[in-house]
């Protein structure tokens, strides 16, 4: 493991994440102060922090614990709102299957929206050469530990200023400044573009509906619009053969 640290592309890593790392601080310090002030036990928080790692899923659990909602609308909004890492981790597969089963989930817990994005602009096919193999991993490890460190950095101290830092500095909006970069480098296709439109679109028109129960009508709405237009090629192919 120690080469990977030595490995040119792990510094290449650390200084492509660098510029987004402010942006990940901030919204790192906001969801710290948030936990704090939503009621959670101060051992609750820091577990919270450090194990979950998974910014918007908190943000999105957060009012529904607070609101009382029950266990399984929590459970199913963040299990929603991460599912986007279900396509991230199968892209990534044919990347790190040589690897044991243990560096594969290290790798799946600390590879994030923004690690994922830079990574496969940085080798966008995988490789059988060892030596690229080498680059991809050190890069990754570089990029990923940049990540780590702001979001739980900037959180723990988030926690510990909770009480110095008022709600109203509205940091919030940093957290969606960042996945509003994430969600534009993503948005590579015509496919993806129309599922961006329309999960916004159905998140605003039902933002009515309580335990922001508007997000899973929101993912709902995209993958089925996406899911109807992926087989209108293939039936329009099947007609044209026909």
């Amino acid at each position: 493991m120690t080469a990977i640290y030595k490995h040119p592309e792990f510094k290449r890593g650390i200084m492509d994440m660098a510029s987004a790392a402010p942006g990940i601080a901030a919204w790192g310090l906001m969801t710290g102060v948030a936990m704090i002030k939503s009621g959670l036990s101060l051992t609750e928080t820091l577990l919270m922090c450090v194990l979950v790692f998974a910014g918007s899923s908190q943000l999105a659990a957060l009012p529904l614990i607070v609101a009382g909602a029950p266990m399984w609308v929590v459970l199913a909004t963040g299990f929603c709102v991460n599912l986007r890492f279900a396509v991230f981790s199968a892209h990534l597969r044919p990347y790190v299957m040589h690897q044991p089963l243990w560096r594969r989930l290290v790798s799946g817990y600390f590879t994030a929206d923004l690690s994922y994005v830079l990574f496969v602009k940085r080798f966008a096919e995988p490789s059988t050469d060892p030596v690229v193999i080498a680059a991809q991993e050190a890069y990754l490890a570089g990029n990923c530990a940049i990540n780590w460190v702001s979001w739980v950095g900037s959180g723990l101290l988030g926690i510990a200023l909770a009480n110095a830092i008022p709600m109203s500095w509205g940091l919030g909006f940093a957290a969606i400044l960042a996945l509003t970069g994430v969600l534009c480098s993503l948005a590579t296709t015509t496919l993806r573009s129309v599922s961006m439109g329309v999960a916004g679109a159905a998140a605003v028109a039902a933002f009515a509906l309580p335990f922001k129960l508007n997000i899973l009508v929101a993912i709902a709405a995209a993958v089925a619009v996406c899911l109807l237009l992926e087989k209108v090629p293939a039936a329009r192919g099947a007609d044209h053969k026909a």
